[in-house]
């Protein structure tokens, strides 16, 4: 396949595109600034603008672009951005794509652009599949807009998967980084209560299910990028303590979570989702680690 990938530098890009590579297909990447490498084409998604010629020969995009989530309060002007880069770049390939398929309607193509569990809001206890609904907190919004993007893309007759991703457990992963740094040095706890569900996927998995999907014809729509096995914060702190060699003793309260992180404190660290990946394990994908401490221990041996 010829295969067109945003945000390839990202943590999921960075792995992506030589996974892909490896099995033989051939990757374009579209970057926002000027290309240095003859496989990189100029888009600007800030401005709706693309070349759809780019996308004519390509039989797949994965859209993986946007601001990344940080653990920081939510100002005005990150929420735009948050939101913006993420609805301005999905939207933009969508019409591309939309484009190239009115020209010729007979060719398949796919779509799998990023999403994310946050969709769902605090579910709390309750098992969640794809088939549940929308949350109301500010992630949850921003993950519906995210998905209605692709909308034009669909509409034109492009296989659409929207890929809702968990808590990415790899090497370089921002939450390895921290915890790990913290759990080292023996401060780390349960964060809150420690009952909210932390939805999780290694980084291998997440890969493995971008490349199943690209040829898993009968798949469209959500699909939960998770681990099978999602945990608790407590069971997830215990089993990094575990990994470290380091205990799990010191707790955060959550009025400090609150005060320190604002909403990204209550919706991403407080609040969770126990979400399960039901399609994808219908469509038949087999996870590298579908455990916790596998996907851990391969993030840190490595790290």
């Amino acid at each position: 396949m010829k295969i067109a990938v945003t945000g390839a530098s990202g943590l999921i890009g960075n792995a992506l595109v030589p996974a892909l590579r490896a099995d033989g297909h051939e990757v374009i990447r579209l970057v926002r600034r000027t290309p240095r490498t003859a496989d990189e084409h100029r888009w600007e998604p800030q401005h709706h603008s693309i070349d759809a010629t780019l996308l004519r020969d390509v039989d797949a995009v994965v859209n993986l672009a946007g601001t990344p989530i940080r653990p920081r309060p939510f100002t005005e002007g990150y929420r735009r951005d948050v939101l913006g880069s993420r609805v301005d770049s999905t939207r933009t390939l969508s019409e591309a794509l939309a484009t190239v398929a009115a020209e010729e309607p007979g060719r398949r193509r796919v779509l799998l652009s990023a999403s994310a569990v946050g969709y769902y809001g605090d579910t709390g206890d309750r098992v969640t599949d794809e088939q549940g609904p929308a949350g109301d907190d500010f992630l949850a919004r921003v993950c519906v807009q995210w998905e209605d993007a692709t909308r034009p893309a669909a509409d034109a007759g492009v296989r659409v998967a929207t890929l809702r991703t968990g808590l990415v457990i790899g090497r370089g992963a921002m939450l390895v980084r921290i915890l790990g740094t913290v759990f080292r040095a023996g401060l780390g706890g349960r964060m809150g209560s420690g009952r909210q569900y932390w939805p999780w996927i290694g980084l291998a998995d997440e890969v493995g299910a971008i490349r199943f999907l690209l040829t898993a014809d009968g798949v469209s729509g959500p699909v939960n990028l998770t681990g099978p096995d999602p945990v608790t914060n407590a069971d997830f702190v215990r089993d990094l303590a575990r990994a470290v060699h380091r205990p799990a003793v010191l707790p955060v309260p959550a009025p400090v979570i609150r005060l320190a992180l604002g909403e990204f404190g209550r919706s991403s660290v407080l609040a969770g989702q126990r979400a399960v990946p039901a399609k994808l394990q219908a469509a038949g994908y087999r996870f590298t680690h579908p455990d916790l401490p596998a996907a851990l221990r391969d993030a840190l041996a490595r790290g």
